[in-house]
């Protein structure tokens, strides 16, 4: 057995050991009850409203009005295809501003299930439209998340973070709009229907240390070229004192002396 094939097989083992993790139930009543890091913004003008925090996560309240009786939550991989959302602190708030923990979902005629692609929130019965908030883990300096719920979008970054210089930071889909308040910068789209939503940013901090970086570059960068240069020259001079580059031209003295 060649090392790829033995590769192989400790991939598969793998799989097949973790793949009880990602069945239906594996999110405990402990996470789904635990407390959010800040208060959920459910009092929100918009459908969706995302906060992201500054250890890699994000708050995310959602008006699930015009889902129907549940939701999928989950996340792109590179392949195409889909994951889970690593979703805690789940919380589901009835119109008449009343608030359920994730584990008390079940009791009111709800569901939360996990499976290998995604984790589907099945709304209570007594339910008509409502709020689903949760917490779930981010990409440091980059929030990246499919459409669940088309409407009006708000992302809001963490302190210091923005957008606004092109390669350190960009926003996707176009037609968004940024206001800073408070030393926060909020995203917002009046609408967002396309496939996912995505924010690059960076801390205000960082740009003097790329600038640092990009100028002691520059100046290694010149005097590598000058180094070279000198190098160059210094070869050229040697050939010449050596008599390497000096052409040597034939005299015409005319016709042999037969000829003449």
């Amino acid at each position: 057995m060649n090392r790829r094939h033995l590769l192989a097989l400790v991939g598969l083992a793998v799989l097949a050991l973790t793949a009880g993790c990602f069945g239906p139930g594996a999110i405990s009543n402990e996470q789904l009850d635990q407390e959010p890091a800040e208060p959920y913004q459910w009092d929100t003008d918009r459908d969706v409203h995302i906060t992201i925090q500054t250890d890699s996560s994000f708050r995310g309240v959602y008006n699930v009005s015009g889902t129907g009786d549940s939701i999928e939550l989950f996340r792109r991989d590179g392949f195409g295809g889909r994951n889970p959302l690593d979703v805690r602190a789940v919380r589901y708030r009835y119109p008449n501003g009343t608030v359920i923990s994730g584990s008390e979902l079940g009791a009111q005629g709800g569901a939360l299930n996990r499976s290998r692609e995604t984790v589907t929130v099945s709304f209570p019965d007594d339910a008509d439209g409502g709020q689903l908030a949760f917490t779930a883990g981010a990409t440091p300096k980059r929030f990246s998340l499919p459409v669940f719920v088309e409407g009006s979008y708000e992302v809001v970054l963490p302190p210091n973070r923005r957008v606004d210089i092109p390669v350190f930071g960009s926003v996707s889909p176009r037609g968004s709009t940024a206001e800073t308040i408070d030393g926060q910068t909020h995203i917002r789209w009046a609408e967002v229907t396309g496939r996912g939503v995505t924010v690059q940013y960076y801390l205000q901090r960082d740009i003097p240390i790329f600038g640092a970086i990009a100028a002691v570059s520059l100046v290694i960068g010149l005097g590598g070229a000058f180094y070279y240069k000198r190098q160059i020259e210094e070869l050229r001079e040697l050939r010449e004192e050596m008599g390497l580059d000096v052409d040597v031209e034939e005299k015409d003295d005319g016709p042999p002396p037969g000829m003449r």
